[in-house]
């Protein structure tokens, strides 16, 4: 990848990454949201990525044809690609790969995201600092007693066991015990998502 700056090999990496777990090209929309850049942006990154000679591509949504790939090994079935966000909302510029087989129900992969645990306040539950929690986008619908759930509480994005106190009140608790009580109409507010798996590093 000689003669590109940081950004075209991110975004290279990222379309080459993508392609290989959903074998379609992204769209410029996709990058744009994937990097929380405008696509006005990434339109100027794909045109130097062309005129360098890595990618071709046309007018039509998912154009993108590389001409240059990197070698590396097939990732067999069940891989997905999961954005990975830091303790401040952006998003890394590499997904995670996960082996989806690992979850025990059927997930749109589109909702799913990754964050670094960095407290720890549910090593009880098993989680610990390092580990990489796989959350699904929390819907106001389908929380259950028990769930561990990111909420963003006093702006930090922490993991708690949600309880429902009663049709007024819900509670985010911790390991020890010590409960955050917030008003259950305002959760969509709170809460960011829901765990669905654990990735550790050994």
């Amino acid at each position: 990848m000689k003669g590109l700056t940081e950004k075209q090999r991110n975004i290279l990496n990222f379309i080459e990454d993508f392609m290989e777990v959903n074998v379609m090209a992204p769209t410029v929309y996709e990058i744009a949201e994937h990097f929380n850049i405008k696509t006005s942006t990434v339109f100027a990154h794909l045109r130097s990525l062309q005129k360098k000679n890595y990618m071709t591509r046309s007018s039509k949504a998912r154009s993108i044809n590389l001409t240059r790939t990197r070698a590396r090994n097939r990732r067999p079935n069940g891989i997905c690609s999961i954005p990975v966000y830091e303790k401040n909302g952006i998003r890394n510029g590499r997904p995670l790969y996960y082996d989806s087989s690992v979850l025990k129900n059927s997930f749109d992969f589109r909702k799913l995201f990754a964050v670094k645990v960095a407290d720890s306040s549910m090593a009880g539950a098993g989680i610990l600092d390092g580990d990489i929690a796989i959350l699904k986008k929390f819907g106001s619908s389908n929380l259950h007693d028990g769930d561990i759930v990111l909420a963003e509480l006093d702006g930090i994005p922490v993991l708690r066991t949600f309880r429902e106190i009663d049709p007024d009140h819900i509670a985010l608790i911790k390991d020890s015990g010590e409960e955050t009580v917030l008003p259950q109409d305002r959760k969509d507010s709170f809460i960011r998502g829901v765990l669905v798996g654990l990735q550790r590093s050994l």
